[in-house]
């Protein structure tokens, strides 16, 4: 074999190499590559330790037997803002199956008062980790043509699942959101999906509504 043939088969195999990683990469994978906004020295860090997350060793898998104690947050019924529910979900070693489980479980909406973010019919398309702590969760058309009126609305539906994810994977410090796999600018035109979200706890209730004065009765002269 001359050099210039084994150049020529060396180039073909290069090639070979980048349609199977082209065709085995996460749908969104060529965005992906794109900087994800400025990272904090923690999340630098965090990078390394992380850096497997999406590619699971022969142990990773979910175990049924193992539970796991999350907090989902939903929207309050008696005051503005968001309150957790506690819930137990199946563990599993791989972060991205983790966190598809845990808004799969937001998506079901709450068992204690509280009321749902997501609109019914919401699925969990596709969740993936990137080493710098910025978890990509693809989630289907319902979550924005289910979503209700409103600004106050979609903000509350937005970082319910920020906020969950955030608050339950300390690997996690933002998350962007996108629909049916393809980067969207907003859910319903009020907050801005086009940079990953670090979570706003500012949204969380602490107090209840207050509740309005009664008429003091009148006094007949």
């Amino acid at each position: 074999m001359t050099p210039r043939q084994a150049d020529v088969l060396t180039a073909l195999g290069l090639l070979g190499l980048v349609a199977t990683v082209g065709l085995t990469a996460p749908r969104w994978s060529a965005w992906l590559r794109s900087p994800a906004g400025p990272s904090e020295p923690e999340e630098l860090a965090l990078a390394e330790a992380e850096a497997g997350a999406n590619e699971p060793g022969p142990a990773a898998a979910e175990d049924p037997a193992r539970r796991i104690s999350v907090r989902l947050y939903f929207d309050a019924p008696d005051r503005d803002g968001l309150l957790p529910e506690e819930r137990d979900i199946a563990f599993s070693t791989d972060l991205a199956r983790q966190i598809r489980t845990v808004v799969e479980e937001l998506a079901k909406g709450p068992t204690s008062g509280l009321v749902a973010t997501l609109p019914a019919g919401t699925r969990v398309e596709e969740v993936f980790v990137q080493a710098r702590g910025v978890a990509y969760v693809s989630l289907s058309g319902e979550v924005a043509s289910g979503l209700p009126g409103g600004s106050r609305a979609e903000l509350l539906t937005v970082y319910s699942i920020v906020n969950t994810i955030v608050a339950n994977f300390p690997a996690v410090s933002r998350v962007q959101l996108v629909v049916n796999d393809q980067p969207t600018r907003s859910l319903g035109g009020h907050v801005d999906l086009t940079r990953p979200l670090p979570p706003d706890m500012t949204l969380v209730a602490l107090e209840p509504l207050a509740a309005a004065p009664s008429p003091s009765p009148s006094v007949a002269p």
